[in-house]
């Protein structure tokens, strides 16, 4: 599990006296959802999608955003439900280790402690709030199973889109992202540079960038050392994109801002365009119609447990 679910993992499963005390927003089957777990969920939720709370000046835009993350605390709380009717068991040795990756991941015991307490947990309530979320997870692979893509629809649709299907060129790149809040007045958009240009300077100096992304990154990837894979144009943010594709394989950029803040680059490779085999096309088809299929059942599994169950928005009155 990546360091950001971890981190994600805490502002969902708040401990029983914090969640039973205070407004409530939602009630699943009697089981409350309270504004403090909202309200720190709702924190994640728009920093995940690279939003500050302080930027929505909307209140219809603030009100379905708000929704939107009590949708999916109700949804995380069906899940744990249908697992726990289904019979489903996490065993201890499973649940452990999953903390101790989390221990490793979020940089070891003491950070790990302090994170824990700063959430309001102790190690062993996050053992069982750990063992929810697995059993949810596991619960809701197996409502979403589905069979691998009619072999007649592959080839109908290989042929139909064979023509767009020649791979672009691309680039394999590592970052570091010190964010910048929107709305950031000049010294704290400049304070963001300086720390990036002091990693950098680190880095040229023999640092292992990987390493340096590890600690210091505010992306999700900071985890795997600000690995971001290949990626084609159109994918990243415009600044970020053009910076990356002028850069030659062994390069590390200039700090780049865009809109969530300053990135430092470092390019690993580069693959050419190229046309795709028959053989690779039809496998790349097969996966789009799984992913397309995985979609819209999670969609209706989803769909089908909120109209089964007894649901009180009372965040919404």
């Amino acid at each position: 599990m990546k360091l950001n679910t971890w981190l994600l993992l805490l502002a969902l499963w708040v401990p029983v006296s914090y969640a039973s005390n205070g407004p409530i927003a939602a009630r699943v089957n009697g089981e409350e959802i309270s504004e403090f777990r909202l309200e720190r969920y709702f924190a994640e939720f728009l920093e995940d999608q690279g939003r500050a709370l302080g930027s929505i000046r909307n209140p219809k835009a603030y009100k379905q955003l708000r929704q939107k993350a009590l949708d999916a605390l109700i949804d995380k709380e069906l899940l744990w439900q249908e697992a726990v009717k289904r019979g489903v068991v996490i065993s201890d040795a499973e649940v452990q280790g999953q903390v101790d990756q989390a221990r490793q991941a979020i940089g070891g015991p003491e950070v790990f402690a302090r994170r824990l307490n700063d959430a309001g947990f102790d190690e062993a309530s996050f053992l069982e709030y750990t063992r929810r979320d697995m059993a949810a997870q596991q619960v809701f692979a197996e409502l979403t199973k589905v069979a691998a893509p009619d072999e007649k629809e592959v080839r109908a649709f290989y042929e139909e889109h064979r023509s767009e299907m020649g791979r672009p060129e691309e680039v394999q790149a590592l970052h570091i992202l010190v964010k910048v809040p929107e709305g950031a007045d000049a010294a704290t958009i400049e304070a963001a540079r300086l720390r990036l240009a002091d990693m950098r300077l680190k880095i040229v100096n023999g640092a292992n960038f990987a390493s340096i992304a590890k600690s210091a990154s505010e992306d999700a990837t900071a985890s795997s050392g600000g690995d971001l894979g290949y990626f084609p144009r159109g994918r990243m943010f415009p600044q970020f994109e053009a910076a990356a594709f002028a850069m030659a394989p062994g390069e590390l950029s200039e700090p780049v801002r865009t809109p969530v803040g300053w990135h430092l680059i470092y390019l690993q490779n580069r693959s050419e365009a190229a046309d795709v085999s028959e053989e690779q096309g039809l496998e790349m088809v097969r996966a789009y119609l799984a992913r397309q299929q995985q979609v819209a059942i999670r969609g209706e599994v989803l769909a089908q447990l909120r109209s089964g169950n007894r649901i009180e928005r009372i965040d919404d009155d």
